[in-house]
């Protein structure tokens, strides 16, 4: 197509001429540009919908949502996206997020602990999965709190305080000699966030030790008859461990193992909460006089003075003081050819003296 004209208006007719040369050469100018890749598809019809778009576009035809989802960025749908998490997650490979075991005590059931007085107390601390953690022990009291020992090493001063591990896990406190002041709570606690803590309360209990008469009644006091045999019963109650570790002596000499004098023997029973003590001396004599102790072990004891007399010597006391309340008279017992008076010296020590020294 030529336009050419030579009167006053050429020029518009010749930008008219040139917009309508540029129409009839765009289809063709198309083919020339390079045009961007489809979006995938899924299916074989949609594959066909698209070229059939690309073919609209490329004759001037393209519908108005063309270029839009023609230049939209391509993203997976929410059913592709939730088929790869299923797929990652049935993988054999695929990594997990696990969290690290607390440390955690495996006996939380023995908090309370009994030790005897002037024993040695050990208090058990258990811990399972410790790691990299640390076990310290400390005593409470009301709301302050006194560190004992921290890992191995131990920060108290008081030198019956020890830690012992024992393996696998086991962080024990040892306390030495325990004493009334011992008693008391105590923590044992891990660094763990939040930190763990294992609470044991002490006791120290004092065992009771008494010498009594055949009803059970204490006695400081014990007369017996020339030539008969003493018989002394010693009762030990509040003992947490029950011991056979009792001895007696006569002043100063251990009688559990004496040969010298011939005739002396002990007899303990052990008992649940404590233990019965026997002590036998056969033929007694004025030498067998004096005090008489029953002790456990070096933590509690009870002592008796027995007197041996002769014959003469009983009657006459009981002619002097005859039985009767107000002199305290405990008990008196003819036992076949053996003569017992228990006795409580409350009147006249001086003249009972003498008349020891007469009935000699």
């Amino acid at each position: 197509m030529t336009c050419l004209t030579t009167s006053a208006s050429s020029p518009v007719i010749f930008v008219a001429c040139g917009f309508v040369s540029l129409l009839l050469l765009l289809p063709n100018a198309t083919e020339g540009i390079v045009k961007p890749p489809p979006p995938p598809s899924h299916n074989a019809g949609g594959q066909g919908a698209q070229q059939q778009q690309q073919q609209q576009a490329a004759n001037g035809n393209a519908p108005k949502s063309f270029w839009y989802d023609f230049t939209s960025p391509f993203t997976e749908s929410y059913d592709d996206q939730e088929a790869a998490e299923a797929n990652t997650e049935e993988s054999p490979g695929a990594e997990e997020v696990t969290t690290e075991p607390l440390p955690f005590f495996e006996d939380v059931d023995s908090s309370n602990v009994t030790a005897q007085l002037g024993s040695t107390a050990i208090l058990h601390c258990r811990v399972n999965d410790l790691r990299e953690k640390t076990v310290s022990w400390v005593r409470r009291h009301g709301e302050e709190l006194r560190l004992i020992t921290f890992g191995l090493h131990t920060y108290i001063s008081d030198s019956r305080f020890s830690l012992l591990f024992e393996a696998p896990n086991d962080w024990r406190l040892q306390i030495r000699y325990a004493s009334a002041r011992d008693q008391g709570h105590y923590e044992c606690q891990v660094s763990s966030h939040p930190p763990r803590v294992l609470q044991v309360l002490l006791t120290v209990v004092a065992p009771r030790v008494e010498i009594v008469d055949e009803r059970g009644v204490p006695m400081v006091d014990k007369f017996y008859k020339t030539g008969s045999t003493i018989e002394l019963k010693c009762v030990i109650s509040q003992v947490p461990h029950p011991s056979t570790y009792v001895t007696w002596k006569h002043g100063q000499r251990m009688l559990n193992y004496d040969t010298s004098r011939g005739g002396i023997s002990v007899k303990t029973d052990i008992l649940s909460s404590g233990a019965t003590s026997f002590l036998y001396i056969a033929n007694a004599n004025q030498h067998d006089s004096g005090n008489y102790t029953c002790a456990l072990t070096d933590v509690a004891d009870a002592t008796i003075s027995v007197h041996v007399l002769n014959g003469k010597f009983v009657l006459l006391l009981f002619s002097i003081f005859p039985p009767h309340p107000r002199n305290r008279i405990c008990a008196f017992r003819n036992w076949g050819s053996s003569l017992l008076l228990s006795f409580y010296f409350s009147r006249w020590p001086e003249k009972l003296a003498a008349l020891g020294d007469k009935g000699g």
